[in-house]
């Protein structure tokens, strides 16, 4: 007898999850974005991701209609313009989106404290769904004290946080790592309305000759960091304010 794929829960069976949903979290890769209002900080990089990513994953492109249509059945099927959506990309025999909606979240209010490790994630250009160590390293931070995990290469330069980019400020300047990371829609659209920025090796030693260091992600537009390790940061409004006029220029893209 032929016995077909099923799920079970603590030995329960699932019978409206389809098992193929599972090579979604396996294989596969994706992108996050808070909408307002039916609006994406910097959809159009959303949709570059999403077609480049497949292109290298899957060999296939993935059009940029093909995903707005899918995120405006999201905003239809939510009733409702503020919230939080994940698009997972994964293929069995097609190329298959699969959307995850959820309320808003809102940005992060305190400072964060940052634990260092030795660690690269595989593939780093890509956001693809192995996961697996960024939430290790986090947990592991939080028992140590900390808020959140940094990573950095074997010659100690920094790199990206747990589920952040970071970046560092002198001044009004702003720096980002030259290490192997993703590069977030959040620190793209921010680069791309910086009057000027350095990317460049930001050692762990230097740490402590920058003013200021934030983190971005999705959620997150320019989150302080309180420490790293032993270094400490003070308030900064100088790069605050810079970063501030520079997002104030990019407005929202609709769905």
């Amino acid at each position: 007898m032929r016995v077909n794929e099923f799920l079970l829960l603590d030995g329960a069976r699932l019978p409206t999850v389809d098992p193929m949903l599972l090579r979604a979290t396996s294989y596969g890769h994706f992108t996050s974005m808070q909408v307002r209002d039916g609006q994406v900080d910097g959809l159009d990089l959303h949709f570059e991701r999403l077609d480049r990513s497949t292109r290298e994953i899957f060999d296939r492109p993935l059009p940029a209609g093909r995903v707005r249509d899918d995120l405006r059945a999201a905003l239809d099927a939510a009733g409702a313009g503020d919230l939080s959506i994940r698009v997972n990309v994964f293929a069995v025999d097609d190329v298959h989106l699969l959307t995850r909606v959820g309320p808003p979240v809102e940005p992060a209010t305190q400072p964060v404290r940052l634990r260092t490790y030795q660690h690269q994630r595989a593939v780093p250009h890509l956001k693809h769904t192995g996961s697996f160590d960024l939430t290790y390293y986090a947990r592991k931070a939080r028992t140590e004290g900390y808020d959140d995990a940094l990573f950095h290469d074997p010659a100690g330069h920094v790199s990206e946080a747990s589920i952040w980019n970071i970046c560092f400020a002198r001044g009004p300047h702003l720096t980002f790592p030259a290490a192997p990371l993703l590069a977030g829609i959040r620190q793209q659209t921010l680069q791309r309305v910086l009057p000027t920025y350095a990317t460049e090796p930001i050692p762990l030693d230097d740490l402590a000759t920058y003013d200021a260091a934030y983190l971005t992600n999705s959620v997150d537009p320019a989150l302080p960091v309180a420490s790293i390790d032993d270094v400490t940061f003070e308030p900064h409004p100088t790069s605050a304010d810079v970063i501030t006029k520079a997002y104030a220029t990019q407005p929202s893209q609709v769905i």
